[in-house]
Order: C-alpha cells, then structure tokens, then sequence
C-alpha cells in the first residue's frame, strides 16, 4: 500500500481526533509529507506536548473502529455554503484557490469532513501504526501576514516494526543534530549581534573545514580546474544582464551606492566567472575551461526557515562552470560525475543517487539543444553505472540537471551536487568563441556544484559522523592522557615530538582522574587515547586506545606517528 496515502489518510484521522476533543476547531490542511503527515489548526486551546499523548490516544480508537472514508463531490455553490454554515474560513480560501470547471470533492471520515482530492484508504484501520511528534507554529498559507495555525506533526506506516524503525532513526538524529555537537564540540555558533543566519567558525570547525577545502582544492587542480577568486559585491548593470534583479530582487542584499552606482552583494557567483570568460576573445582550442571557486554569497532567507548550517544567510558555494564546445559536451559531463562520485566516496557516503530534471513547459534554449544536453546528462549517468529516476519537467527554465541525493550513515537522503546546463546566461551576457571555422559560436555551459555550501555539507559531515570526525579531518587527532602530575613533563615532550611529526596533539594535564580523562576524550570523539603512567615512561612508550579500533597496547612514539599518518594519507573512515 502506498505509504503516502496511508499518511494523509492518518491526517484526517488526527483532525477528527482534534474536533471530538476540542469542538471549535478551524481547519487549514494536512497533506502527507516525506516522513509523516502534518494539519494546521486555529483554535482556542493551545496544544502542549502532553496533549498529543490524548489525541493519540483518540486516534488509536477511531482506527479500531474501521472508519470508513467516503468521498463525495458538491457543486462550488454548495462547497461554499456547506464551508461557510461550518465556519470553515480557511477552508473557504483554500475552495477559492480551485482553479474554475475542476471537481470539487470531500471525504468524510465519522463526524469530520474535509475538502480534499484524496485519495484515501478504504477505512481507518488500514492505517496501521502512527505516532504524534511535535507541535508547531505555522502561517497559513506560510505567509507571516497571516495568522498564526497550530501545526501537529505525526507519522504513520503500513507496520508496528517499520514505525519502530523510523522512531530510532529520528532518536538516532536528535543525538546527531549538528546544531547540538556543534556547541558540544566547539566547532560554530551564531549571534544576535552579528545577525541570524551568518556563521562564526571557532577554531575546530575552522580547522575542520580548512581541511576539507584543502583536499577539495588540490582534488580541483589535480583533475584539470583552474580556481578563481571574485568579489562579494558588483555593479547593478551586472544583475540586470544576468537577470538576477528581475527574477531573485527579493532574495539579493543590496550594498551602497559607490560612485553614483548601485551595487549588490553577490547571491551567485556565475555572473563573474562569466566576465573572467568575456575578458578576452576566446578560441575553440581553448575549450573546455574548468573554472572552480569557493565563493562566499548571500541571499536572504525568512527567519522561520533557518536550520543551523543547514539553511543560512552567507554560505560559501563550492561552484564550477565548465565552459566548452557542443562537441565536448558529453565527456565533459561524464567527466563532472566520474569526479563528483569520486569526492563523494573519499568522505565515506557510498549510496548515491542520481535524478534527472528535464525541461519544463517554460523553457529557454532551442529544443534540440536540450535534446542533445539531454542525452549527455544520460549517457553519463549510464557510463558511471547508476540507476537514476527521471524528474519529468522538473528542469529549471534554462536547462536540465541531474542532482545527485547521498545517503547518510542512518539513511536519511540528502540533495547535494547539481550539475546543471545553462542556455540563458550565454545569450544574456552573448559568450562566444571563434571556431576552427573562423566564425563566432555559443559555447555550452554547466553549473556545477559538488558539496551545495561548504556550511550545508558541514553540517552533513557532522550528523553523518555523529562528530566523531575521521583522523584526516578531526582538530584534535590524539590527546595524551597523564594518569599523575609527574608524568606530565613526559607527556609534553611527547606531545611536541608527535606535532613535530605533523600530527595535532593535545595533553590533558587537569589534576584529574584517569577514568574522567578519558570519558572527557571520548566525548570530545578524539581519535586517540594516549595513557601514559610509571610504565610507559620507563619504557619510552604509550598505551594506545584507538576509538575505532579499541586498545591497541604500549607503542613507541615513531610507530603510533606511523600508523596514525598512515591512517591520515589514506584518508580512513
């Protein structure tokens, strides 16, 4: 049974539990979602997590009873009247927004009926296993002009065990949050003063982040990019040309006036990589250019849905255009997935999937032009052996895309790279290149970004690993453990051997016990644990606890620095 029509029929059901409980209810919708189903209410009582447990508890009732959902349909006459005699305002709204000649239909589900396309399941106890989550505030129609609706969020399956499954997975990610192990473990943190939505790097999550950025820029060079810097702000002229101020004005932060000009703070960086492009005639021998940037850029967001470093104000895209002939085409975007899979894999996600967009309705670019990117996107998706699922329509008006989707260490999918065909910055800002013909031709051109944003693949990182960091990327690769005092002045002159060596050391020189020690260590997931007491000094050794791999037993200095750069270089998960 499809799980998604379980969910919203679940939704009905928790909107009827609501009405029996609470009488005067107003009702906005309750569609199925991902994971679950949520409704928004207006009503007088204001819910508390306690009341969950009650309309549960409802719930469970009305499934036993084997409900039956019946649908049936009104002229919008009668909708109207039958909404209005209710005092159904929302409902009302959401009639007017019904597009003029398409049914109108209801379901009816005990006592409660509701406007609704459906479809549903035959009666309440085809449900099967649901639980209630969390409450919430929401606008209607997600406008903050609107008033305020009380939101339920619940999910429901086909089976007690796939809920069972599911309740883990969310328990497993409430103690992954990067937002929580991100002030646990010292790596970021915002402030009302410098504004919501902007990022402060402390010095662990700087260091781990440069360390990510290093690779990522020697895995550029090595695989035939050039990198580039650009500014943060630019000349009005420039977003007007890229079409930016008509279609994104909303989400741009304008800058200042500078000479009697206005400029903006970059929201993309394209726009520059394609002024790089137009600052000198280009040749057919030139092509392909592979240009990369870590390219800070900001774009504003509601408040409501900022999420950590998953959706912020100022983020830096790992952005790369790929400029060539059509000729080039399709090895190019083979080459952008061979290479993007390549990265992927090096941070330890293995199941990776692609979904193809395809044009739109509303489509710039001459149809065989998207026929023949089209085809590129596809046969790359083929020679890189991965099964994708097609996105009919789904492309943005300039071009197609294929997004790859990671999955994480407890199966959540997470929208990453795009590798995007552009038909509409190349006529708008007329790029062009002399073929081997002599004549002006317009290059093909690919968006290509690998992580998204450094901040959302970060905070990825970090719920994938739980924060425990492999050795390449953690700040604080080991940290050395001095059972007393006296073992101190060993510990520090071991400690300076091993960062000699270019491995990041700590020493706990608290006067604490050793067993807090090393819970303290474990908390803050360093990788090793280095114990050193009487014997270790007298034998010039170290008692080695590896969090991967247990204890490892006594070990000089140059065989832990061994195995530990041994570990970094091959860039251990």
């Amino acid at each position: 049974m499809d799980v998604n029509v379980i969910r919203h029929s679940a939704a009905h059901v928790m909107a009827a539990a609501v009405k029996q409980l609470y009488g005067d209810v107003k009702f906005d919708i309750g569609p199925a979602t991902e994971n679950g189903f949520y409704y928004d209410f207006d009503m007088e009582h204001r819910l508390t997590p306690e009341d969950l447990k009650t309309i549960e508890k409802t719930m469970r009732k009305m499934l036993g009873r084997k409900l039956p959902f019946e649908r049936f349909e009104l002229t919008r006459e009668e909708a109207e009247k039958m909404l209005a005699e209710a005092g159904q305002t929302y409902k009302l709204q959401r009639l007017a927004d019904i597009p003029e000649g398409s049914v109108i239909s209801f379901y009816r589900t005990g006592d409660f009926v509701d406007l609704c396309r459906g479809p549903h399941v035959e009666h309440t106890g085809e449900i099967g296993a649901i639980k209630l989550l969390s409450i919430a505030g929401s606008y209607f129609k997600g406008d903050e002009k609107n008033p305020m609706l009380q939101r339920i969020y619940g999910t429901a399956f086909e089976t007690e065990q796939e809920l069972k499954d599911y309740l883990f997975r969310l328990e497993e990610a409430a103690k992954r949050d990067h937002r929580k192990l991100g002030q646990e473990l010292d790596l970021f943190s915002f402030s009302d003063s410098v504004g919501p939505g902007l990022v402060l790097w402390h010095p662990n999550g700087a260091f781990i982040r440069n360390a990510f950025e290093t690779f990522w820029r020697a895995e550029h060079y090595a695989n035939g990019y050039d990198l580039l810097y650009t500014p943060h702000i630019g000349q009005s002229i420039l977003w007007e040309t890229s079409g930016h101020l008509g279609f994104y004005r909303e989400n741009m932060y304008s800058a200042m006036e500078i000479d009697e000009k206005d400029y903006f703070v970059k929201p993309m960086n394209c726009p520059f990589h394609i002024e790089v492009y137009r600052s000198k005639l280009r040749s057919y021998r030139e092509l392909p250019l592979r240009w990369a940037e870590l390219g800070t850029v900001y774009r504003y967001e509601k408040s409501g849905v900022l999420h950590g470093l998953l959706r912020v104000r100022g983020f830096t895209q790992d952005d790369a255009h790929i400029i060539c002939t059509p000729e080039q085409i399709e090895d190019e975007i083979a080459e952008v997935l061979r290479f993007s899979l390549s990265i992927w894999k090096v941070f330890g996600f293995k199941e990776i999937k692609p979904y193809l967009a395809t044009r739109p309705a509303k489509a710039v670019g001459e149809p065989e032009r998207w026929e023949k990117a089209l085809k590129s996107l596809e046969n790359a998706v083929k020679k890189a052996g991965l099964e994708c699922e097609v996105d009919e329509g789904g492309g943005a008006f300039y071009g197609p895309k294929i997004d790859l989707k990671v999955r994480d260490a407890i199966g959540r999918e997470w929208q990453t790279t795009t590798i995007q065909f552009d038909f509409n910055l190349p006529e708008r800002f007329d790029m062009t290149y002399i073929g081997e013909d002599g004549k002006k031709h317009r290059p093909y051109m690919v968006h290509r970004a690998l992580f998204g944003s450094i901040e959302r693949f970060f905070g990825i990182l970090v719920e994938h690993y739980a924060g425990a960091f492999p050795l390449w990327l953690a700040p604080e690769q080991g940290r050395i453990l001095p059972i007393s005092e006296k073992h101190l002045d060993y510990a520090f002159a071991v400690a300076k051997e091993l960062k000699a060596k270019g491995l990041r050391i700590g020493v706990d020189e608290r006067a604490a016990s050793i067993g807090a020690k090393i819970k303290d260590a474990r908390n803050k997931r360093v990788n090793y644990l280095l114990v050193v007491g009487d014997e270790e000094v007298a034998g010039n050794k170290l008692a080695v606890r590896n969090r991967r791999e247990g204890e490892l037993g006594a070990m000089s200095v140059d065989e832990l620095a061994e195995k530990m750069l041994r570990e970094v270089a091959d860039k251990t998960i």
